[in-house]
């Protein structure tokens, strides 16, 4: 099964026969779950079998059985076998504490997730770049099939995301992610608009401009819409905000040394919005989602907003500019602004804001903060069942002073005491000063932007928080 992924990107997927099929297509090789740690070929009277050693307990938690099902893949690719067949019950025994349709999700996803790999720019070999184009699961009931099913649009959807967040910053600009956002929305119950300067110059988004200001390349505002509820003033939407900087320099407060690769990927979040609002849609969840994702490119152009300078926002606070280089939480100022009007039932915002949080967590967990303790344990246990994983950091008070400013109402690093101390902490509290009037959860997915050793997965983006997003659609 091929997919034509946003912006003309080509993203290739797996088809999976679920059939609870009884003998696999001849050429198969069948993957043999044993204890133990070997992987090894065996050859049997159909021909060889992959055995796969999975450690030494009789079962493993949910998040080792992802990481087996994406290491598989990885084996398979290696050996270039294209055409795998896995026996139900086997996984049945090792997974732990997870039913058949969930477990039937997660093989899903982490088949497909492990399969991608990021090749738009690279010359196709003679043979064709390597890939496991076909899964089979023999002995699957049948909620292990809706799983899959479930599961394969879901992994599809994280593909689709992490093609959009690995585009290059000169292919990828603001105009062109939100032309991305029009076209995957196309087919499906969700809407997209996008806003321009002028639109934005008339809304006040003063912060959003502001930033943008210094790259040829003009800012948007992009809206996507889905009423899987009903459009009543009853049913209240989640919105879903995504930090959408298409390229960041750091501006006049440039990047040093090679801080400044991978920066293309600092609308990972605003692309996981768009495919969270696109993949709730296809999935028809009943639940109103709006997605909100600011985009600018933050250059070093002749009008550049400067240090010093002061921004007025959407909501008519000012925005006093300490360093260009935390643009990422003053665009967000603003959509944090505009979701008021659809009087949330929950904002949730994501980006990848600060290289505090990779100090904080290493490359494994976002952080989540939230005023509400119940809100944000909720986002940790549905981010362990989803695979985006979260962990908690608070917004007490005492970090009020955090967001003093000097000559405007806040500044966008501290300026009391040390401005290195507790720097995802300093984000949030920003991002909170127009998050008012309704409940505000802050992902600092910056950790998360790119895959880390051990996730089983290739170089480049992998698509968070777009499996969290659509665990909060379906379950708060």
């Amino acid at each position: 099964m091929t997919v034509l992924a946003l912006n003309l990107v080509m993203l290739y997927v797996f088809s999976m026969n679920i059939e609870a099929v009884k003998v696999a297509p001849q050429g198969t090789t069948p993957i043999k779950l044993l204890p133990g740690k070997a992987i090894k070929f065996v050859e049997t009277t159909s021909g060889q079998e992959l055995q796969f050693g999975y450690g030494d307990k009789k079962t493993l938690p949910r998040r080792k059985v992802v990481l087996l099902a994406r290491k598989i893949i990885i084996c398979a690719k290696q050996n270039k076998l294209d055409t795998i067949s896995i026996d139900w019950k086997e996984w049945r025994k090792v997974a732990e504490k997870i039913s058949d349709a969930e477990l039937g999700e997660q093989l899903a996803v982490a088949f497909l997730m492990a399969n991608f790999e990021y090749t738009t720019y690279k010359s196709k070999p003679k043979e064709g770049f390597v890939e496991v184009k076909d899964v089979y699961v023999v002995g699957a009931p049948s909620p292990a099939k809706k799983g899959i099913e479930r599961g394969e649009m879901i992994g599809m959807e994280v593909n689709a995301c992490r093609s959009l967040s690995n585009t290059p910053g000169g292919d990828m600009t603001p105009e062109k992610l939100a032309r991305s956002a029009e076209k995957a929305v196309g087919g499906t119950k969700a809407s997209c608009r996008v806003l321009g300067v002028s639109e934005m110059e008339q809304l006040g988004m003063g912060a959003i401009l502001g930033v943008g200001q210094g790259s040829a390349n003009e800012p948007k505002f992009i809206v996507l819409e889905y009423w899987g509820a009903g459009k009543t003033a009853k049913k209240k939407p989640i919105v879903f905000a995504g930090k959408g900087v298409t390229f960041d320099s750091g501006g006049l407060n440039i990047k040093t040394g090679d801080h400044m690769y991978e920066m293309h990927l600092d609308m990972s979040a605003g692309a996981a919005v768009i495919h969270a609002v696109v993949l709730a849609a296809k999935l028809k969840v009943k639940r109103n989602i709006v997605g909100l994702i600011p985009a600018v490119e933050n250059m070093l152009g002749d009008n550049a907003v400067r240090p010093g300078d002061i921004l007025k926002s959407m909501s008519g606070k000012t925005i006093e500019v300490i360093n260009t280089d935390a643009e990422g939480r003053v665009i967000l100022a603003d959509a944090l602004t505009y979701a008021k009007r659809y009087n949330p039932s929950l904002v949730v915002e994501a980006s990848t804001l600060t290289g505090a949080s990779l100090t904080t967590f290493g490359l494994y967990a976002s952080a989540v903060l939230s005023k509400d303790e119940r809100l944000m344990q909720k986002m940790r246990d549905l981010g362990e069942k989803a695979g985006d994983y979260v962990w908690p950091l608070p917004l007490w008070d005492e970090y009020d002073y955090m967001v003093e400013g000097n000559f405007g109402d806040v500044p966008n690093i501290p300026l009391q005491g040390n401005s290195r101390y507790a720097g995802v902490i300093g984000g949030g509290k920003f991002l909170e000063q127009f998050a008012d009037g309704y409940p505000f959860v802050h992902l600092d997915i910056a950790p998360r932007m790119t895959s880390a050793p051990g996730d089983n997965l290739a170089k480049g983006a992998v698509g968070a928080p777009l499996r969290l997003f659509l665990a909060i659609a379906e379950n708060l």
